[in-house]
């Protein structure tokens, strides 16, 4: 109905709902589509990890029309209108004020990140197990993916410069680069550490079995020298 109603290829409308799209701009005589990744939370292993899905922003002559797979709180601020300088007939700002949003959940998720692997190396620091190696190889994953998705948002970005835009908006979008640049130096960063943080801990591991190792062969020594005497 809603492909019908704007005139929009049925493809484009259905293409962010596949968890695979990649980030694009696709500009088409009747409207101008815009895929960017956005990040949620889900559950796994009774843990909360931050996974990255697509995010489609269709642009008509009469209308912005967002599609995705679940529902988003990255358009929260908008429905329950907190957000000031927040107009829908302001179209060009309206999407550029959606893309600085996000770029600015990137940046609340990898602090997130941050404090959680601080957690585990504390937990990890009293007693070393291979949950907490685990989740920081989980974490790791994480990170990789927001580095795969926010280098690929920085070049949609880019590319929506030629889009009208209203006065004020030449500072947001820049703001918006800027926010999603320093996500990305972030998640580089978190993305090093927790690598550094994985080795040093399955090494740390690897050395107390080594450890364990050496103490049961020198009481299998010992417990052989009364048998080698009695035999």
């Amino acid at each position: 109905e809603i492909a019908n109603a704007f005139d929009i290829d049925i493809t484009d409308l259905r293409a962010p709902l596949d968890a695979e799209e990649m980030s694009r701009v696709t500009i088409e005589d009747e409207y101008t589509l815009i895929i960017v990744d956005v990040p949620i939370t889900e559950e796994r292993n009774n843990q909360t990890y931050y996974v990255t899905i697509p995010l489609g922003i269709i642009i008509t002559e009469d209308a912005i029309i967002t599609t995705c797979l679940e529902k988003l709180p990255l358009l929260d601020i908008f429905i329950n209108r907190r957000l000031r300088n927040f107009y829908t007939f302001m179209r060009s700002r309206f999407i550029f004020q959606i893309l600085y949003r996000n770029a600015e959940l990137y940046l609340t998720a990898l602090r997130s990140i941050d404090r959680k692997s601080e957690q585990i190396e504390s937990q990890l620091h009293k007693s070393t197990r291979n949950e907490e190696l685990i989740e920081l190889m989980e974490l790791e994953k994480t990170i990789v993916y927001f580095k795969a998705s926010l280098k690929t948002n920085e070049r949609v970005i880019k590319k929506l410069t030629n889009i009208k835009k209203y006065l004020e908006d030449e500072d947001l979008l820049e703001d918006t680069l800027i926010e999603t640049q320093q996500a990305i130096e972030m998640a580089d960063i978190y993305g090093n550490i927790l690598h550094s943080m994985t080795d040093t801990f399955a090494s740390i591991i690897s050395n107390n079995q080594n450890n364990i190792m050496k103490a049961l062969a020198l009481v299998t020594i010992v417990m052989s020298i009364p048998t080698m005497i009695f035999s």
